[in-house]
């Protein structure tokens, strides 16, 4: 089957058998492995990608429903420079070993468009499909918060 969409902003076309998944695609086709997969199951959250600006994870999306879609990856988040949840996770020590800090913030990313001022619960709920082994969530936390507020004061 042919998909054609755009990926981090760029129109793609890639040839894949019907059941090939998302994150399949977007590893091998295009070596965006930023894209981590950490469960197949969607239990982690390591895989997500924001499809048609809504956050999905990959390891359980069909390539197809991403045909005539919006595809954003980590890689493309910070393509312009970093996304002030990224700049967040730095300075709030967000991460440690890295392999869930991806799907956080693109999860991050997609809270705080729907939600611009969370408070910590709403963090805390917001990144329930997240698992992190290393950090214990509070710096993460932290980060989301931080980046609430420094993207408030770009809007002002």
């Amino acid at each position: 089957m042919r998909i054609d969409f755009s990926l981090n902003g760029t129109p793609r076309s890639v040839e894949v058998p019907d059941h090939t998944l998302l994150v399949d695609v977007i590893r091998e086709q295009f070596a965006l492995t930023g894209t981590h997969i950490g469960c197949d199951t969607t239990q982690c959250g390591c895989c997500t990608v924001h499809l048609n600006d809504r956050a999905v994870k990959s390891c359980t999306v069909l390539a197809a429903q991403a045909d005539g879609g919006q595809v954003l990856t980590i890689e493309g988040l910070g393509a312009a420079g970093l996304h002030p949840v990224q700049e967040a996770f730095s300075r709030c020590h967000g991460l440690q070993c890295g392999f869930c800090t991806p799907g956080m913030i693109m999860s991050s990313v997609d809270l705080l468009r729907h939600n611009p001022r969370p408070t910590r619960a709403q963090i805390e709920e917001g990144l329930e499909g997240n698992l992190c082994r290393c950090t214990g969530y509070v710096h993460i936390v932290d980060a989301v918060q931080e980046a609430a507020q420094a993207m408030q004061g770009a809007q002002t």
